[in-house]
C-alpha cells in the first residue's frame, strides 16, 4: 500500500495554487479565470450526503448575495462529473428544507477523483478521512492572494452568515484601511491600526470622533452605508 501523499497546504497571504479541472459548468483554469473577482472556494466531503446537500442548497441561494460583493463561488468534491450533476439534478427536484426547495446550483462544481486539487489545498485530512475532503473555505481576493482559509470536519456544517461576515470583513480593511473587532458586522465601530500613541492615529486618520480605550487600542465610526456604496453592487 502506498503512503499517503504529504504536501504543504497552502498559506495565509500566499497565491493561490493553480491548477485546471472539469467541473459542472465547463473546464475552468484556476485563479486565473476569476481575476478582478473575489472567490469562495470550497470542498464537501461527498455527493449524495446529508449535510453537503444543505450546504449547497444555502451556499446556491446565497449566491446573488455573495455576487453582489463581487464574490464568485466554486465548490468541489472528489467525486466525478456524473455524480455531482446527478446530485445536483436531485437537489432541484426533489429537496426541499427549511424553505428551500426547486433550488439550482449554478456555480461551477469541480470534478476531483484523483484528489489532485484536493492534495494541492489540503483537503484531504487523513486523521480524518483518506477518501474524503474535508470542508475546506479558501476566500481569495481579485489578485488571488489567499485571505481567509477555514476547515471544518466531516460531520459539521458551515455557517453561511459567517463566510459572507468574513468576506465583507476583508472587503472593508482593504477599502478603508482598518481592522475589525470581535464579532464585528456593517456598521459596528472599526479599529484604526496602532499608531504609537492616539493623538497620532488620529493625525493618520484624520477623525475627530475616534474613541481610544488605551495607545494600542482605538476606534471609529464606519457607517454601514458608506461600506455598501464602497463595496456592494447595485
Amino acid at each position: 500500500m502506498e503512503e499517503n501523499k504529504v504536501t504543504s497546504m497552502p498559506r495565509i497571504a500566499e497565491k493561490a495554487p493553480e491548477f485546471k479541472a472539469v467541473t459542472t459548468q465547463g473546464e475552468i483554469n484556476f485563479p486565473e479565470d476569476y481575476k478582478g473577482s473575489w472567490v469562495i472556494l470550497f470542498s464537501h466531503p461527498a455527493d449524495f450526503t446529508p449535510v453537503c446537500t444543505s450546504e449547497f442548497m444555502t451556499f446556491a441561494t446565497m449566491e446573488d448575495q455573495f455576487a453582489k460583493a463581487n464574490c464568485k463561488l466554486v465548490g468541489l468534491s472528489v467525486d466525478g462529473l456524473y455524480s455531482h450533476i446527478a446530485w445536483l439534478r436531485t437537489i432541484k427536484e426533489k429537496i426541499e428544507y427549511k424553505g428551500m426547495k426547486d433550488v439550482e446550483v449554478k456555480f461551477p462544481l469541480i470534478e476531483d477523483i484523483t484528489m489532485e486539487v484536493a492534495t494541492k489545498y489540503g483537503m484531504i485530512q487523513p486523521g480524518e478521512s483518506n477518501t474524503k475532503a474535508v470542508r475546506a473555505v479558501f476566500i481569495i481576493d481579485p489578485k488571488g492572494i489567499i485571505r481567509t482559509i477555514i476547515y471544518y470536519p466531516l460531520s459539521l456544517g458551515r455557517n453561511f452568515d459567517e463566510l459572507y461576515r468574513a468576506l465583507i470583513a476583508l472587503q472593508t480593511a482593504d477599502e478603508f484601511g482598518i481592522a475589525t473587532p470581535a464579532d464585528w458586522r456593517p456598521g459596528d465601530e472599526v479599529i484604526v491600526p496602532t499608531a504609537g500613541s492616539c493623538g497620532t492615529a488620529k493625525e493618520r486618520m484624520e477623525s475627530k470622533d475616534m474613541k481610544c480605550y488605551d495607545w494600542f487600542f482605538c476606534t471609529k465610526p464606519l457607517k454601514k452605508e458608506e461600506i455598501e456604496k464602497k463595496i456592494l453592487k447595485k
